[in-house]
C-alpha cells in the first residue's frame, strides 16, 4: 500500500507540474502579460521597467528555467495585486473553499442515500418519478441561475440570510445549497440505480425468504455493495467542484475563496497568484485521487491498486 501511495504521489508530480507549466506557456507565448498586468495608459517606458522588475524581459527558457526552480520550493512570485507572496494568498483563501465544498457535498451525500434507497423500493411509483424528476431539473439547471433566483428569493424578499459574503453559518447556507443541488441529483440517481440492481440479485431474493427485514438487508448488505461505486462518483463529483463550480458559485456569492480568488486574478491580469491557485488546485486532485483509491481498497479488498 505504502509502495502505491508513494507511487502514485511521485506520478501526481509530473502531473502537477504539466498543469502548472501549461499555464506557464500560454500566459507568456500566446499573450502579453505585460499588457495585461499594467493600464492601457502606460508608456512603452513603463511597460519596459515593470517588464524588468518582474523578470518577464528575458528570454523565455530563461524564465521558465527559473519558474521551474522557483515552483519547487513554492515560490509563486508575489502577487501584483495583493503586493504579497502569491503562494500565502492561496492558502489564506482555501480554507473558504473546502468548507464551501464541505458542507455543500456532505448536504448532497447525507441527503442522495436516503433518498435513492427509498425511489428504489417502488421503481415507477411516485416517490420514484417526483425524485427522478427532480435529478433531472437539479441536473439541467444551471448554478449561477439557481444561485441568482435564490438570492432574489430568501435573501432579497424574505431577507433570511445574507445576499453575498463570509464569515457566519448563515452566510454559507446559499452557496452551500446552490453547489450541492447538482451532485445531489447525481448521488440520488446513482444510488437508486445501483439499489434497484442489487435488490433484483439472488442474495437479496434468498435473504428475504430467509425472513430478513427488509431495512437490514438494505443496511448490511445492498448500501455496503454500491459503496465502491458511490465513492467513485463522489470522487468524481468532488473533483468537478474544486475545479470548475467554486469560481461559478463563489463569484456568484462573493465568497472568498480560491473560485473568487482566480476570475479577479484573471481581470486584474495577476499571473503570478494564477499560477499558484491553479498548482494547488491540482495537488489537491491528485491527493484526493490517491485517498479515493485508498479507501476503495479498504472498502472492498478485491480491488487491486496498480
Amino acid at each position: 500500500m505504502l509502495g502505491f501511495i508513494l507511487r502514485r504521489l511521485f506520478q501526481g508530480l509530473f502531473v502537477v507540474f504539466g498543469v502548472t507549466a501549461t499555464v506557464f506557456v500560454v500566459t507568456r507565448i500566446f499573450g502579453d502579460p505585460v499588457a495585461l498586468m499594467l493600464p492601457l495608459s502606460a508608456t512603452e517606458a513603463q511597460r519596459a521597467a515593470f517588464a524588468a522588475q518582474i523578470g518577464l524581459d528575458q528570454p523565455i527558457w530563461v524564465q521558465f528555467t527559473r519558474f521551474v526552480r522557483d515552483i519547487a520550493t513554492l515560490d509563486f512570485g508575489n502577487s501584483l495585486w495583493q503586493r504579497r507572496p502569491a503562494i500565502e494568498v492561496v492558502f489564506e483563501r482555501l480554507p473558504a473553499t473546502l468548507l464551501l465544498i464541505a458542507a455543500s457535498l456532505g448536504t448532497a451525500v447525507v441527503l442522495a442515500i436516503p433518498l435513492g434507497a427509498v425511489a428504489a423500493l417502488r421503481p415507477g411509483g411516485v416517490v420514484d418519478r417526483v425524485t427522478m424528476s427532480v435529478g433531472l431539473l437539479g441536473l439541467a439547471m444551471p448554478q449561477f441561475w439557481l444561485g441568482l433566483m435564490a438570492i432574489m428569493l430568501f435573501a432579497v424578499i424574505l431577507k433570511w440570510v445574507p445576499t453575498s459574503g463570509y464569515g457566519s453559518w448563515k452566510h454559507l447556507i446559499l452557496p452551500a445549497a446552490t453547489m450541492a443541488l447538482t451532485p445531489l441529483a447525481r448521488f440520488t440517481m446513482m444510488v437508486r440505480a445501483a439499489m434497484i440492481d442489487e435488490m433484483n440479485k439472488p442474495y437479496v431474493k434468498t435473504a428475504r425468504a430467509k425472513g430478513l427485514g427488509l431495512m437490514r438487508i438494505l443496511r448490511v448488505h445492498t448500501l455496503r455493495n454500491i459503496l465502491v461505486p458511490f465513492l467513485s462518483i463522489s470522487g468524481w463529483e468532488l473533483i468537478s467542484t474544486l475545479s470548475g463550480y467554486t469560481v461559478v458559485v463563489e463569484t456568484v456569492f462573493g465568497w472568498p475563496g480560491l473560485g473568487m480568488t482566480a476570475v479577479q486574478a484573471i481581470k486584474r491580469g495577476d499571473l503570478f497568484l494564477l499560477q499558484a491557485i491553479v498548482f494547488v488546485i491540482a495537488f489537491l486532485i491528485v491527493l484526493i485521487g490517491i485517498l479515493l483509491d485508498v479507501v476503495s481498497k479498504a472498502v472492498d479488498p478485491r480491488i487491486e491498486l496498480n
